[in-house]
């Protein structure tokens, strides 16, 4: 309880913040609480720590986006580079979620879902001819980038005006324009290949994507958003279910049925 909140503390504290503060502890009715006399604001904290959280470490799962950005052939890997490694950038990319609660809905969601994309590009690109890898697995990096904008996650996961007014898929592909012009050497095709993965990765008009897909790499990318967000969607929910017996004890808002578990 904070009984006569100064204004100083009343004009930035919000729901979801995460506070240091000082007090004294006493029993009320049975139970333990707070009285609080002052709070502050913890910057830079480890929401880990307060919210879910995958099972790779942040410090993990940035090595291998470096080592996949630098096995990128340019200028595929310069454009990447600029994005997602500027400091700023890079500590929202690695701690946002991938999604409110369907899929990667958890600190550092958004990175293991984009790894995961561009491990199966690499994988892709080998198996079928004529793809270019490069293009691939950038794009698979980039593709959903933009929700370090869409979402606001320092206390729970919601949408942001961003979010709500322009999207990722959109806030990306604005980005790749605007950090190509300002890197001023990248190939016109380029950055046209790289947006139109960008856009079309949702696949179809009526699930958000601007355009269809209409190059092979897009086909691609596309497929791999899909399989990556269902297979991650079936952990999710197996794991989070608590229940005992073979089956969930709810159905998969996913897959709109009960899953098996094992």
């Amino acid at each position: 309880m904070f009984w006569d909140v100064p204004t100083a503390v009343d004009n930035w504290i919000k729901a979801g913040q995460v506070l240091f503060i000082t007090g004294k502890v006493s029993r009320y009715k049975d139970s333990l609480q707070v009285g609080i006399t002052d709070a502050y604001p913890q910057p830079n904290p480890d929401m880990g720590e307060f919210m879910a959280t995958g099972a790779r470490s942040t410090t993990e799962m940035v090595a291998e986006l470096r080592a996949l950005i630098d096995g990128l052939g340019e200028p595929y890997g310069r454009l990447t580079r600029t994005i997602l490694l500027e400091d700023k950038f890079l500590t929202q990319f690695s701690n946002a979620p991938a999604a409110k609660n369907m899929h990667h809905a958890y600190i550092g969601g958004l990175l293991d879902h984009s790894l995961s994309m561009a491990r199966l590009g690499a994988h892709m690109a080998s198996h079928y001819p004529k793809v270019n890898q490069d293009l691939l697995v950038a794009g698979a990096l980039l593709h959903d980038m933009g929700k370090v904008y869409e979402y606001a996650f320092d206390g729970s996961f919601e949408f942001s005006d961003d979010g709500r007014l322009v999207g990722h898929i959109v806030r990306a592909a604005v980005i790749v324009e605007q950090t190509a012009a300002k890197l001023g050497d990248i190939p016109p095709r380029v950055v046209q290949d790289v947006v139109h993965l960008i856009l079309s990765h949702h696949g179809n008009l009526e699930w958000g994507a601007p355009v269809v897909p209409k190059t092979l790499e897009a086909v691609i990318l596309h497929q791999l958003d899909l399989l990556d967000s269902r297979v991650q969607g079936f952990y999710d929910h197996v794991n989070n279910d608590n229940s005992e017996g073979e089956w969930t004890s709810k159905e998969s808002p996913m897959h709109r049925t009960y899953l098996r578990k094992g």
